[in-house]
């Protein structure tokens, strides 16, 4: 997965000199952001300090010494909290089998109550689909059995759909901006739960099977994606440019309730279209 000191190090690779105001008089330099010495200087701590903070040997480091550097490092609020995730990880924790996910009853009614004008999916921690209206399964999955989150074992993934099925990835007209957001989503739950056997599993599979996911997870993103846009190819519809955002579950803050509403009028007709589809199917 990922570790304080990995963090750290791609963190100060990105800080420039000149960005933070400081002199480098025309040296020759060897790294491309921060020297490990001007960053423990800038943050008020030693520099052996420092450097067994990024060679993962120090002790965990104080909520104050975490802050320094983010200020230096320039993270935003979502980094320092990744940051915050990754210093509290236990030095030696294994990985063990997560328990298995049921979406809260409260979550549930009001999926319910949504009816099947707005399209919604439940999601959970590793973005496994928990439970969707038959508008929600029709707007991003239709190929797949609309039964499947009910049955824990063929629960659809979908951060594994988005990178593996072609189908998926044809849906999306702006695959290359959804994937950046799937993976920064995935390195910032990474380090929330860092024993997550099967979240660790899935990233591995994903970075061995995916060359576009290896290249992103390789670039260190971190986000947390609440709200966006898709622009649907939808091979049954047609073509729907839809806004997403998640609302967070107070009884089950792992799960995310994501929901679709259409951006513009023919896209508001398009998904009238879909909802109507998905009553007839109910109705049957």
């Amino acid at each position: 997965m990922e570790s304080l000191a990995m963090f750290l190090k791609s963190r100060r690779d990105r800080v420039t000199p000149g960005a933070i105001g400081l002199r480098t008089y025309g040296t020759v330099r060897r790294v491309p952001g921060l020297r490990r010495e001007e960053l423990a200087q800038l943050a008020g701590v030693s520099p052996g300090y420092y450097a067994r903070l990024e060679q993962g040997l120090a002790e965990a480091a104080s909520e104050q010494v975490l802050d320094a550097l983010a200020r230096v490092l320039r993270l935003d609020e979502i980094e320092r909290t990744h940051l915050h995730n990754l210093a509290r990880q236990p030095a030696r924790s294994g990985l063990a089998e997560p328990a298995e996910e049921t979406p809260h009853p409260r979550v549930l009614a009001l999926l319910a109550s949504l009816d099947e004008a707005t399209p919604a999916v439940v999601l959970g921690r590793r973005g496994d689909v928990l439970a969707w209206n038959r508008t929600g399964h029709a707007l991003v999955a239709e190929h797949v059995p609309f039964d499947a989150p009910q049955r824990p074992g063929d629960r659809p993934s979908m951060p594994r759909m988005f990178f593996l099925d072609p189908l998926t990835r044809e849906l999306y007209g702006n695959w290359d901006e959804l994937a950046r957001a799937h993976v920064a989503y995935l390195r910032l739950t990474a380090g929330r739960f860092p024993t997550d056997a099967r979240l660790a599993g899935l990233i591995g599979e994903l970075t061995m099977r995916c060359d576009a996911f290896a290249t992103l997870w390789a670039a260190g993103e971190v986000a947390d994606c609440t709200v966006g846009a898709m622009r649907l190819r939808h091979p049954t519809v047609g073509a729907a440019h839809v806004s997403y955002q998640v609302w967070l579950q107070p009884d089950s803050p792992d799960h995310r309730l994501e929901i679709y509403t259409p951006d513009d009028a023919p896209s508001a007709d398009t998904l009238r279209l879909l909802t109507h589809q998905a009553r007839a199917t109910t109705t049957r």
